[in-house]
């Protein structure tokens, strides 16, 4: 790469924030500056957890940042969403090592967004493609079994894919709007039986006695956000995972891009009894993380699914993606939708094997796929119906 220089860092602080931001776009909030390096300065990753940064940042010959990507270097699988236990325990059996990977991704956050940081430079595809020549070199530099490129972009995943990265097809359930007026008139494109169905979840929700607030980020109290913070934990403890992020971290994204956050808190009689949080881009809603203290009927849906679906209808947002698995989301609207990663593979027999693999598991899922479409809420003659993202790549 004669034009072009390609570093790695240790903290998202080394590179300008203003540099990253605009290389990053304006529609993953999740991939700020500002929501990264809230992570390194709280204990949200690092050694303890297995994510070790090393963000990757390429200059060109005058010294300019034209393409960056979140790096980190990780010795174990947790916080990916794309599974490769199977991998691992494989080159275990041949008494070969997986860890340590690289994985180039937001730690925890299966959302779709780019990874090949390039702006909208009309060069973005020539620098891109040094991006990812330069981060081949650096995991055989640094000796790891494989790279991963998680949750990537319709466009990026082909240029992965052409510098002979492995593509590998997953599936999550997004809700695309079809410039609808308001959520009766969502409802609408819904057959008779599924509107009812969401009509009942809601009512009960006020029938309950429960209140429901949307805040954004930049006006939650301290309070809240430690309530908040509890049910967060709570949540994973009740699922014996790990919460890691903490308390000052969403203290943190909340000074420093409250704007592109919203919570949505469940009030009963004077207390918060649940909360679901979301990232808010220019265009996409994306939901994250739920947790409750006490059950009410459909108060999930509501919290989760209904709450957001209303926010992207009043503010003209045209995706939500809810967050990994569910297939209860598809009677409320939210349909099959590909996911993409592309991986990198050192050891040539295990890239031939996981290359079958990948291949076998693509026709797995293309199966999966129309099975759940074929339970969609819609009407055959609303717009709805053929959903383009059940049949292809999903674009951001």
């Amino acid at each position: 790469m004669p034009m072009y220089r390609l570093t790695t860092h240790s903290a998202i602080a080394d590179i300008p924030a203003d540099q990253w931001n605009r290389l990053a776009g304006d529609d993953s909030p999740f991939l700020r500056h500002e929501f990264l390096d809230a992570m390194e300065r709280h204990g949200c990753v690092g050694e303890s957890l297995g994510w070790l940064p090393r963000h990757l940042a390429l200059q060109d010959a005058d010294g300019h940042l034209v393409a960056a990507a979140p790096c980190y270097l990780k010795f174990n699988s947790y916080g990916e969403f794309v599974f490769d236990w199977s991998w691992a325990d494989a080159y275990r059996r041949k008494g070969l090592r997986y860890y340590p990977k690289l994985v180039i991704a937001s730690p925890y956050t299966p959302a779709t967004g780019p990874r090949l940081l390039t702006g909208d430079s009309p060069a973005r595809k020539e620098h891109a493609r040094a991006l990812i020549q330069g981060a081949i070199r650096v995991a055989e530099e640094a000796g790891v079994s494989s790279m991963h490129w998680l949750f990537t972009a319709e466009d990026e995943q082909a240029l992965l894919e052409g510098q002979g990265l492995l593509g590998r097809v997953g599936c999550q359930f997004h809700w695309h709007n079809r410039g609808y007026n308001s959520f009766e008139d969502y409802l609408g494109t819904f057959t008779a039986e599924k509107r009812k169905k969401v009509k009942r979840e809601r009512r009960r929700v006020v029938e309950s006695g429960v209140r429901i607030r949307r805040i954004p980020g930049n006006a939650v109290t301290e309070a809240e956000w430690a309530t908040f913070h509890r049910l967060y934990c709570d949540a994973f403890d009740k699922r014996g995972g790990i919460p890691t992020f903490s308390l000052p971290f969403f203290q943190a994204i909340g000074e420093t891009m409250g704007e592109s956050l919203l919570l949505v808190l469940a009030e009963y009689g004077n207390d918060i009894v649940a909360a679901a949080f979301n990232l808010v881009g220019t265009r996409s809603l994306y939901g994250r993380h739920w947790g409750c203290f006490k059950d009410f009927h459909s108060l999930h849906f509501e919290a989760c699914y209904y709450q957001g679906l209303d926010y992207c209808i009043e503010n003209g947002l045209t995706r939500f993606e809810p967050g990994a698995q569910g297939e209860h989301k598809v009677s409320r609207g939210f349909l099959p939708t590909p996911t993409w990663s592309a991986h990198w593979i050192a050891d040539p027999a295990f890239r031939d094997a996981i290359a079958r693999f990948v291949t076998l598991e693509a026709e797995g899922m293309d199966d999966y796929i129309a099975e759940m479409q074929a339970h969609s809420p819609y009407r055959r003659d609303s717009s709805a119906a053929a959903d383009p993202a059940s049949a292809g790549r999903d674009s951001t």
